[in-house]
C-alpha cells in the first residue's frame, strides 16, 4: 500500500538501501529510516504546529525508540516525545531527551512509578484515581508534582479494541477533586485517543466523537477550576497526526499533538494523497532460499500496521541500485497468527531472483512489536548514503559487522 508512494517519492532512499544491503551494511531484516527525510518531515511540521501554538511531543514506537531517529526529530524542533509505554520512555530519557508524555496509551505499572517519575516527564496519562494516587505517591517522593493528564470518554466514543480506558465523563469533576487533595500530583488536562482516524469514503481524515467528548470535559472541568485556571487545561490529541490535519487539530480545541507515522509520511493520508512528508521508512529483507522455484525472503518483521485490512503486498527485489525501480512482486504474507520465519514471493516466471538478493518493502511499520533491526541511513539526500547506526527495537545499539 505504501511501496508505490515510496517508490515515486524517495526512490534514492530505496536505491540507497538496496546498495547498503548488497554491502552487507544493513542486515536482512530491519527497518531503514531516511534520516534526513525524517528531520526534513519533522522540521515542515514543527513549522507548522508553531504557527498555531501547538505542543509536538513525537511517538517513537514504530521506529524502534531509535536515538538516531531521536537526534534527527530533536534537531529538527519537536517538543519531545510520547512513549507509549517503559519501553519507550526509558531510550528517551537515556539518550537525553525531553519525555513529554508518559501513560497514554500504556498505563505505568504500579511497580515502574518510581523509575517513571525520576524522568520527569511533561505531563502523565492516568486512567483511574488509583493510578492518579500512584502518580503522587512517586512524584512525592521525590519532591516533584507531576502534572497529569486525564482520559474521558462517553458512551459513543471509540477505541480500538484493547485500548478502552478512561474515566467516564460525569465522573471527571470528582476526579479532579481527587488530584486536587494529592500531594504530588496536579490536575493539567484532558485527553483521548483517536481524536482523529481515516475515512476510506471521504479519504480524509475525520475527527471522532472523543473530540466531542473533550469538548465537554473542558466544560466540566472549567466550571469545577473557576476562572483563574482556564486557560491552564491542556488538550493532548493524538492520531493520524500529520501536517495536512494540524489545523483540524488545532479548530477542534487540541494543544499537543503527537505525530508518529506523520513524521515518516506513512499515515493512511500519505498512502492516497500528496503530502508535504515525504516517506522515510522501509523494510529490508533478502532472499533467503529458493523452494522449488518459489523464492522466500527471511522475515522477523513482517506485522503490517493493520490500518487498511488486507491487502495484496509487493515487494522490490534487486542486487544493484538501477533495479530498484523493476516492477516489484506480489508477496504471500505469513498469518497473523504465525511467526513470521519467511515470506513467500510470486515472481513472473521470466523474472530472475538469487538468493542474496535485497528484498524492499514498503509498509507501515510497528518495529517495537517485532524482533528486527532498526537502521539510520544518512546522506541520501546528499547522494552519499551511509549507515549511522544500527539498533534493536528498543533502542540499544547493535554491534553489527556484516560483510560482503
Amino acid at each position: 500500500m505504501f511501496l508505490r508512494s515510496l517508490l515515486d517519492k524517495n526512490p534514492a532512499f530505496v536505491e540507497a538501501v538496496v546498495a547498503l544491503h548488497q554491502a552487507g551494511s544493513i542486515p536482512a531484516n530491519s527497518y531503514a529510516i531516511d534520516l534526513d527525510a525524517l528531520a526534513t518531515n519533522t522540521s515542515r511540521l514543527m513549522d507548522e504546529a508553531k504557527k498555531l501554538g501547538l505542543t509536538v511531543y513525537a511517538m517513537t514506537k514504530q521506529l524502534g525508540r531509535a536515538p538516531g531517529a531521536l537526534d534527527a526529530m530533536s534537531g529538527a524542533g519537536v517538543d519531545g516525545y510520547v512513549a507509549v509505554d517503559m519501553g519507550c520512555a526509558r531510550p528517551i530519557a537515556a539518550n537525553g531527551h525531553n519525555l513529554g508524555h508518559i501513560g497514554h496509551l500504556v498505563q505505568v505499572a504500579a511497580a515502574e512509578a518510581g523509575e517513571a517519575m525520576a524522568m520527569q516527564p511533561d505531563y502523565w496519562t492516568v486512567f483511574s484515581p488509583n493510578k492518579a494516587a500512584e502518580a503522587s505517591a512517586a512524584a512525592s517522593r521525590i519532591r516533584r508534582v507531576q502534572d497529569l493528564l486525564v482520559r474521558v470518554f462517553a458512551p459513543d466514543d471509540k477505541f480500538y479494541p484493547g485500548h478502552e480506558g478512561g474515566i467516564p465523563l460525569e465522573d471527571l469533576p470528582a476526579m479532579i477533586a481527587h488530584i486536587a487533595g494529592l500531594p504530588g500530583a496536579r490536575f493539567a488536562g484532558l485527553t483521548t485517543f483517536p481524536a482523529l482516524l481515516f475515512d476510506p469514503a471521504t479519504g480524509r481524515a475525520r475527527t471522532t466523537p472523543n473530540m466531542a467528548t473533550l469538548a465537554r470535559a473542558v466544560e466540566s472541568a472549567r466550571r469545577h477550576l473557576g476562572r483563574d485556571h482556564q486557560e491552564l487545561l491542556q488538550i493532548n490529541a493524538p492520531g493520524t497526526t500529520s501536517t495536512a490535519v494540524l489545523a483540524q487539530l488545532a479548530d477542534a480545541g487540541a494543544t499537543q499533538v503527537e505525530p508518529g507515522h506523520g513524521l515518516t509520511g506513512t499515515t493512511p493520508l500519505h498512502a492516497v494523497g500528496d503530502l508535504p512528508e515525504r516517506p522515510a521508512v522501509c523494510y529490508v529483507s533478502e532472499i533467503a532460499h529458493i523452494h522449488q522455484g518459489t523464492p522466500f525472503c527471511f522475515g522477523g518483521g513482517l506485522y503490517i500496521d493493520p490500518v487498511f485490512g488486507d491487502y495484496q503486498t509487493t515487494a522490490v527485489v534487486a542486487r544493484d541500485p538501477s533495479e530498484a525501480a523493476t516492477k516489484p512482486i506480489p508477496v504471500d504474507m505469513p498469518d497473523p497468527a504465525a511467526i513470521d520465519y519467511y515470506a513467500k514471493l510470486n515472481p513472473a516466471s521470466d523474472r530472475k531472483i538469487s538468493e542474496g538478493d535485497a528484498v524492499v518493502f514498503g509498509f507501515r511499520i510497528q518495529a517495537f512489536v517485532t524482533r528486527a533491526f532498526v537502521a539510520g541511513v544518512a546522506g541520501v539526500r546528499s547522494g552519499a548514503p551511509s549507515v549511522a547506526g544500527i539498533w534493536d527495537v528498543l533502542g540499544n545499539p547493535v554491534n553489527w559487522e556484516g560483510s560482503r
